[in-house]
């Protein structure tokens, strides 16, 4: 399957949800530090409930040691200043979804580091300005397993 890094994720619970995506997905994840929260931290545990032997998690100390570990064929930002549509894009395996902090988002350096086709965001409405990072997580890798037929699901 594909990748889903999430870049200095700031609230347990999301992770905690994401890791029990993935788990249910077949995707890795990929944790890029630092972490605003400790690892251990009993809302990542109640969240991932018992889904965290199910699922592949690394941590990587930062955005370049997970480029040189992994190194995917692909990355696309997951963003809100993203000009293309999630649903557009054609995900082949060995690409990586790239998310942001709840916060603030990925840094503008990652996105403009990307090529224009790989920015993709979620249509919502015009006032709105975000989504729910682990919903967020969730929209992209049901799209991106969608494209590869559910493979391996029951």
């Amino acid at each position: 399957m594909l990748d889903i890094v999430l870049y200095q994720p700031e609230i347990p619970p999301n992770t905690g949800n994401i890791i029990r995506l993935c788990a249910n997905s077949g995707f890795n994840l990929h944790l890029i530090e630092p972490l605003g929260f400790e690892w251990d931290d009993k809302r990542v545990r109640r969240a991932g409930l018992d889904y965290h032997e199910f699922s592949h998690v690394e941590r990587h100390e930062n955005l370049d040691a997970f480029f040189a570990k992994v190194q995917p064929k692909r990355v696309f930002a997951c963003t809100t200043k993203g000009s293309g549509h999630y649903h557009k894009a054609k995900f082949e395996r060995g690409d990586c979804l790239m998310f942001g902090p709840e916060t603030r988002g990925l840094p503008n350096e990652v996105i403009e580091s990307l090529p224009t086709e790989q920015r993709l965001r979620i249509p919502m409405m015009p006032d709105s300005r975000s989504m729910n990072l682990s919903n967020a997580v969730a929209v992209f890798i049901y799209e991106a397993w969608r494209q590869f037929d559910f493979e391996g699901a029951v």
